[in-house]
């Protein structure tokens, strides 16, 4: 099914686009002197929308306020200079492409089938840029887990590749020597323990062959980010089950404490420490409008870690920018009324090898991992994001 583009002008809020500006001046070339950016919606439907259709899907998509920017043809005049698009990856369908699509089929738009918004950004130099400067631009400003760049207007979403075919792993012919195969095949990151449990798991209790998908989705399930779970698992240390979990042990210092510091320990990502009667501002009339009245309340302290150790690897703004945002709810989630006050953030990385600053201990010829982010890159862009 083909794809048609409608597009919305502008693509970014002025506070946005002079951040991506001055990244974009100080990375890819101090001769950009402006960026026009625009917002593209690619959008499947089946059968192709009527006259009412589109003007019903136009009303939906376009500003409120500013109906003129949008169209069904580009706002960017490519004689102007180079045009960078970026969007998510095919594969997967985007949850905003979920909910647009549901909007529109409350609306009566049922033929709608999937809508994608890319983001498209025009720069305007001084001069010629060098030919790679469109490329250095797209790695500035997409995030290379979740998208890619659009070299040409989409004109399908179909994405040609084929699926592999779900494989056996022979753990009942060959035992945990399969598992170790698949591991280095995979980079699974099966330590010893792991290999011995789930040979014995598929071998003895399951009694069949796992396939390649399961154990994938065993090392996702067993990763940092994943493993909370493994806090509340019964211990067994030398055969012998331990009467407390590790979460147990973690949390007994709150009710042994007779002072009754904490209020509470680990309730979902977060604890609390008994805080003091202040003095704030609350709404006299909840739930309506009125004014502000000051009223004394009991407000306890909360505190919360989050690691975004892959991500912000990957694709250090916004790995550490969602980072940021999960260690908000998990506070916000301890309980009602909630503020954030304060936050830290740190990065252990390798050498920065900053140019122009030559250290003795920096190895020049180590090549990092092509899938990771430099480590310069992750201290400041990771930072940025974070912030």
């Amino acid at each position: 099914m083909a794809v048609m583009h409608l597009f919305r002008s502008p693509g970014l809020p002025p506070a946005h686009l002079r951040t991506v500006l001055e990244r974009a001046r100080a990375t890819v070339s101090g001769d950009i002197e402006g960026l026009a950016t625009e917002v593209c919606f690619n959008v499947e439907a089946s059968p192709p929308l009527d006259g009412p259709g589109m003007e019903r899907l136009r009303w939906l998509l376009a500003e409120t306020f500013e109906p003129e920017g949008f169209g069904a043809s580009s706002f960017l005049d490519p004689a102007r200079g180079p045009i960078v698009e970026v969007g998510p990856r095919l594969t997967f369908t985007t949850a905003w492409s979920t909910n647009a699509v549901a909007v529109c089929h409350a609306c009566g738009l049922t033929s709608v089938r999937r809508i994608e918004r890319s983001r498209r950004y025009q720069l305007l130099a001084s001069r010629p840029l060098d030919a790679d400067a469109p490329g250095r631009f797209a790695a500035l400003v997409h995030d290379r887990m979740t998208e890619c760049p659009y070299p040409e207007p989409l004109t399908t979403f179909e994405t040609g590749i084929e699926p592999r075919p779900v494989r056996r792993i022979p753990v009942l012919a060959e035992g945990r020597r399969a598992l170790e195969r698949l591991d280095r095949e995979m980079g699974l990151a099966f330590d010893d323990w792991d290999l011995d449990y789930y040979t014995r798991l598929f071998r003895e209790k399951l009694r069949r062959d796992p396939t390649d998908v399961e154990c994938f989705d065993i090392a996702q399930s067993n990763s940092e980010h994943s493993r909370h779970w493994f806090f509340k698992g019964r211990l067994v240390i030398d055969g012998e089950e331990m009467e407390a979990s590790l979460m147990d042990v973690v949390r007994a210092p709150l009710g042994a404490s007779p002072s009754r510091a904490s209020v509470i320990a680990f309730s979902d990502n977060s604890s609390s420490l008994r805080g003091f009667r202040v003095p704030t501002l609350l709404p006299a009339r909840p739930g309506g409008p009125g004014p502000l009245g000051e009223r004394e309340l009991d407000l306890d302290v909360t505190f919360t870690a989050e690691t975004h150790n892959f991500p912000s690897g990957v694709a250090p703004f916004p790995g550490a920018e969602t980072g940021t945002g999960g260690r908000i709810r998990d506070g916000h989630a301890a309980g009602r009324g909630s503020l954030v006050v304060a936050g830290t953030a740190g990065y252990c990385v390798g050498t920065l090898r900053i140019p122009g600053v030559d250290h003795p201990w920096e190895d020049p010829g180590f090549a990092y991992p092509s899938n990771l982010a430099p480590p310069l890159q992750i201290e400041i862009e990771a930072s940025n994001g974070a912030s």
